[in-house]
């Protein structure tokens, strides 16, 4: 995986849309950054100026709420709140693991079409793991084009790095059912890595351990640093080559380690079991019932917060169950004691990732703290009893350093930014090896270990002359996943291996070219039939012509799958290798289906019809905020109408308006008041905007005519300042004008200065009968004359003066004499070996260069 990390963020301008958006989903809560030349590079904002939203989405009746809004209705609509979806994506429905998922949500948990995890509202209506998901990503999409101001489309998102293929290909899939593009998908410790060195260089080579304790697992991660300088030149004209030190940082990462038991997530539910129990004890009954628990699950996750900071909370809860308020006090050594089994785990994590790779804690320089649960006081205390409180570092923003690497890396891939030179090398977490049958047995050959390098492309060459099946499966089962990930079909290797050997080839062998993307994603890219070994002798270009000779049989046992120290770093997708002269090489592409297995992803036919799914959703939910806007503003309007009507006479309303429009309009304020009482909470959105219209034709006309009386005497003097000046301009051309000098034509013709004096009386003389008609003329009657035909006079007036002042006093001729001629060719001389002087001089001078 090789990226390119650059602070400030410089944007190609492409005639397309820059937007990119990195989104760090947790089990709890969900940060996003907004990459935008012109957008300051930060975290984006939720409505309420949040800097993060809580990983929820739920139904307030027929309302689709999220974030926050969602949380604070949690405990009255409990069935129809749903949380902690992270555990859910790419995972098989089993019995355990729904109970699993009872402990955390209260939420309802069925089997979907493809056996995964499928969630049902109140009413019965089920939604698949990855279309929450998807409202979710959509929600932060539509956050960030309101802050852009344009469409986003493409997306990174953050995954732990246990995360399998298939729930890899659920947060993928999510992606799309939301609209957006997934660029990439990047592992979280990797992203802390890259925010943490975007602001430092590493001239010796520097080991940190990531520590990252969030709500769902804890997670380390063993990464180096190291910086590299290089000179680099570029050339900023012919003349001049400047050389430039250009730093480059390689980030690699060594191992990683995780706990899936001992996040954020399970402390809340043991302290909310806490609570029950205290609860019982006191009220002498059990908590029962979804309403009762959703409170007192809020509450713990309160209470947690409080006590990394204090050593005891206090606990209130009114009316908990059966009208029995519940008050308490917890504190940090009950909490701790409840926690105690897991203390051990906390730390675990960082003792596998140096495990794996292969250092102990003396060639560390440090264990980065990040994740909300790392504030944990008794998670602390454990991280220093095992590295050294000296070790511990707290440089990087616990909350925010994921989505901020994430952005990084998201700009590095996107073509439209600019960016310094960060390499990342990312790992395999779990070794994944190749199946195929040879004969009457199946030969298993390992092919990506695990700790090896991500990004990269291998090559299997197996001896085939028919159709074929290979598997590509975990030689180990993740965590919470199946092992087997796809099987691959090869088809037209018949046809394919009969022209090859009827053209001279004494071998055919299939090369599948095998990739493990930089997401984590398992697949073929390409696949040939390639034929070798063939006779360049005049019996076999004979035998060749006519398709003589006998194929050999397979042998099974000599197909063949380089290891990871013969295959090269990255095998490039080339076209038909070149005809040797000795070893002629032919070959012919192979078509080849993917059938995925144990957990089968959604379909294109499947994520277009959810994507049609939410699109209605988003749509009804948008047409009635704006039905809920309009009918706002049509009572704002209703009580501002209400108001003037009923004022004094002196107000400017009624001084401007007659009785009879304060009629019309009070009929019409009556009728519409009484149908948005009758009608308010159903009329449509064409309706309400029918009743605003009849309202404001009624008003325009006594509102149009109190503008315009305001209006009126800043217009009436700029026109008349228009006047007076071109009183004077015509004044003052008409005594400099000269006709006698031949030398000094007139700047002015008679026509022009006619023309000015024309429209000067014309206006004078309007002006003049529009003052005398609006004289005692009532206000609440329209005046005579507008502002608008004031203000186009006197631009007509002006316009016309402007064009002739700006013309330029045209110049003398000039006289022609021998001595004058004489006089400038001795004196261009001078000129000319003074400005080779100069030229000379700015020869020594390097030439300007902007440098980024």
């Amino acid at each position: 995986m090789r990226t390119s990390i650059f602070l400030s963020l410089l944007a190609f301008v492409l005639g397309c849309s820059a937007s990119l958006l990195a989104i760090d989903y947790g089990a709890e809560w969900t940060k996003a950054s907004l990459m935008k030349p012109g957008v300051p590079f930060d975290v984006l904002l939720t409505r309420d100026s949040k800097r993060k939203l809580q990983s929820v989405v739920g139904w307030k009746g027929q309302e689709r709420q999220f974030g926050s809004e969602a949380a604070a209705v949690s405990t009255r609509y409990p069935l129809d709140y749903f949380q902690s979806l992270k555990y859910l994506l790419g995972a098989e429905y089993t019995d355990a693991a729904a109970t699993n998922q009872s402990a955390i949500t209260l939420t309802k948990t069925v089997p979907s079409a493809r056996g995964t995890f499928a969630l049902e509202q109140s009413d019965g209506t089920t939604w698949d793991v990855e279309e929450l998901v998807g409202m979710q990503f959509g929600y932060v999409k539509e956050l960030a084009e309101g802050l852009g101001g344009e469409p986003v489309k493409d997306a990174v998102v953050t995954v732990p790095a246990y995360f399998s293929q298939f729930q890899r290909q659920a947060v993928l899939d999510s992606l799309e059912i939301a609209g957006l593009r997934p660029l990439a998908l990047i592992n979280d410790g990797t992203a802390i890595a890259i925010n943490f060195a975007m602001t430092r260089s590493f001239p010796t080579p520097e080991t940190h351990v990531i520590f990252d304790a969030g709500a769902s697992s804890i997670r380390a991660t063993v990464v180096t640093f190291s910086s590299t300088v290089a000179p680099s030149t570029s050339s900023a004209s012919s003349k001049s080559i400047t050389k430039k030190e250009k730093e480059s940082t390689l980030i690699e990462v060594n191992g990683v380690g995780y706990d899936l038991v001992a996040g954020g997530s399970e402390m809340d539910r043991r302290l909310r079991e806490m609570l029950e129990a205290d609860f019982a004890k006191k009220a002498g009954t059990e908590v029962k019932g979804p309403r009762p628990i959703a409170k007192l699950a809020k509450e713990a996750s309160r209470v947690k917060t409080i006590l990394s900071a204090n050593v005891d909370s206090s606990v209130n809860i009114e009316s908990l169950y059966d009208d029995i308020d519940y008050r308490s006090k917890i504190t940090r050594d009950m909490f701790e004691s409840a926690c105690v089994d897991l203390k051990p785990r906390f730390t675990q994590p960082i003792v596998d990732a140096l495990a794996m790779a292969g250092i102990t804690m003396e060639n560390v320089t440090s264990v980065i703290l990040t994740g909300g649960a790392s504030r944990t006081p008794m998670v602390q205390s454990e991280v220093n009893a095992l590295v050294g409180k000296e070790k511990i570092a707290q440089n990087v923003n616990a909350d925010e350093a994921v989505v901020l690497g994430a952005a990084l890396y998201g700009a590095s891939l996107s073509p439209l930014f600019r960016t310094k030179d960060i390499k990342v090398q990312d790992l395999v977490p779990y070794p994944v090896q190749l199946s195929y049958a040879a004969g009457t047995r199946t030969i298993n050959t390992p092919l990506f270990a695990r700790g090896s390098k991500a990004g990269l492309k291998k090559t299997v060459s197996l001896k085939r002359k028919e159709d074929f099946i290979v598997k590509f499966a975990y030689k180990e089962a993740p965590l919470n996943a199946p092992v087997d990930i796809l099987d691959v079909s090869f088809e037209g290797v018949e046809e394919a291996a009969k022209n090859l050997t009827e053209g001279g080839a004494k071998e055919v062998v299939a090369k599948l070219t095998v990739q493990y993307s930089d997401s984590g994603i398992v697949s073929v890219r390409d696949a040939i039939l390639a034929g070798e070994g063939y006779d360049q002798t005049f019996a076999g270009a004979l035998k060749g012509f006519f398709g003589g000779g006998k194929a050999e049989e397979v042998d099974q046992e000599a197909d063949k799958v380089p290891s990871s120290d013969d295959l090269k770093a990255q095998q490039p997708e080339t076209a038909p290798a070149k005809a040797d002269s000795k070893d002629d090489v032919k070959e012919i592409p192979l078509t080849f289906t993917s059938a995925h297995l144990s957990i089968v992803p959604l379909t294109k036919e499947q994520k277009r019809e959810s994507r049609q799914r939410l699109t209605a959703i988003n749509a009804a939910e948008q047409a009635k905020r704006r039905r809920e806007e309009e009918r706002n503003q049509l009572e704002s309007y209703l009580y501002k109408l209400r108001d003037v009507l009923q004022a004094d006479e002196e107000t400017v309303f009624m001084t401007y308006s007659s009785g009879e429009e304060r009629d019309t309009l009070s009929r019409i304020l009556a009728e519409v008041s009484s149908w948005m009482h009758e009608n308010a909470e159903t009329a449509d959105l064409p309706s309400l905007k029918e009743k605003r219209a009849a309202l404001d034709t009624a008003e325009h006309p006594i509102q149009a005519r109190v503008k315009e009386a305001q209006e009126w005497p800043q217009h009436l003097s700029d026109l008349q300042r228009a006047l007076t000046a071109g009183r004077i301009f015509l004044t003052g051309a008409l005594e400099n004008r000269t006709t006698d000098d031949p030398e000094n034509p007139p700047l002015y013709t008679d026509e022009e200065l006619e023309n000015v004096k024309t429209i000067l009386q014309d206006n004078e003389k309007w002006l003049r009968d529009a003052l005398e008609a609006n004289k005692d003329r009532p206000k609440h009657l329209d005046a005579t004359v507008k502002t608008w035909e004031m203000r186009s006079r006197g631009i007509l007036l002006q316009d016309t003066v402007t064009k002739l002042t700006r013309r330029k006093v045209p110049k003398k001729p000039k006289k022609t004499s021998t001595t004058a001629t004489s006089s400038s060719t001795t004196s261009a001389e001078p000129e000319k070996t003074q400005n080779a002087e100069e030229s000379n001089e700015d020869s020594h001078i390097p030439p300007h260069r902007d440098e980024l």
